[in-house]
């Protein structure tokens, strides 16, 4: 019986050495792979951190030269990613929670002209259509504006829209008096630069309803017949500075 019980237990030691050796092994089989990836991502990061498009637009960020709610994100060249958020306008009392973000992708010129442009909102009036210009002032007086997109919430308050077309030189003109501007990126460009963004309730019977105001007029931040039927600013990037 003794007998029987030092095999047993040789038996069962024999085993777990075996199994802190094939434990052992498999570490050291994995451990090489990890240089690997740490390299893999430095390169990335290394890449990224040398983006020139990327540098110059975080300089104009430290500058004043754009906004300093503008976020840039890493990107590989010649890839350039920027975002910065919408904030609550003519629906801040009924509306304070709401929030918008922008992200406008802007790749190889070479390849391409148009920048991909987001507008994700969440929080806002639910089932109601805006509009989205881009603008020369964030606020009043507005100035030069282009419309760009239609957005239309969900029952939650939630929203996106997702359109093509130049952003980061967007640009108003009058050909009889066209004028110059000047663009951190570009110098030197035609007429008026349009470096915001707003939206606008699409109907202005919308708006008095949602904010529970009859007394609201009409804007001309939409086409259409009847004119002047579009509500009152909804949000805006609200910077003074550039934020594209």
């Amino acid at each position: 019986m003794q007998l029987l019980r030092r095999i047993s237990f040789s038996s069962l030691l024999v085993l777990v050495l075996l199994l802190i050796m094939t434990l052992q092994v498999g570490v050291a089989a994995a451990a090489p792979m990890k240089p690997t990836n740490i390299a893999t991502l430095q390169r990335a990061r290394s890449a990224s951190q040398h983006n020139p498009n990327v540098e110059l637009l975080r300089r104009m960020v430290h500058d004043g030269r754009l906004a300093p709610t503008v976020h840039i994100l890493d990107s590989l060249p010649p890839t350039t990613i920027v975002q910065f958020p919408l904030v609550p306008s003519g629906i801040k009392n009924a509306f304070p929670q709401a929030t918008g973000l922008v992200t406008i992708v802007r790749g190889d010129r070479n390849n391409a002209f148009s920048d991909t442009i987001t507008v994700d909102v969440q929080h806002m009036p639910p089932n109601i259509t805006f509009t989205i210009f881009y603008i020369q002032f964030a606020s009043k007086p507005f100035g030069n504006v282009e419309y760009v997109a239609d957005l239309t919430t969900r029952g939650d308050g939630s929203g996106e829209t997702i359109f093509q077309n130049i952003a980061f030189v967007a640009f108003a003109m009058d050909a009889r008096n066209p004028g110059t501007s000047q663009d951190g990126q570009e110098g030197t460009t035609s007429g008026t630069n349009l470096e915001h963004m707003g939206m606008w309730f699409s109907s202005l019977s919308d708006a008095q309803k949602v904010l529970n105001d009859g007394t609201l007029i009409g804007t001309i931040f939409d086409g259409g017949n009847p004119p002047l039927h579009a509500g009152p600013q909804a949000m805006t990037d609200g910077q003074t500075a550039p934020v594209f």
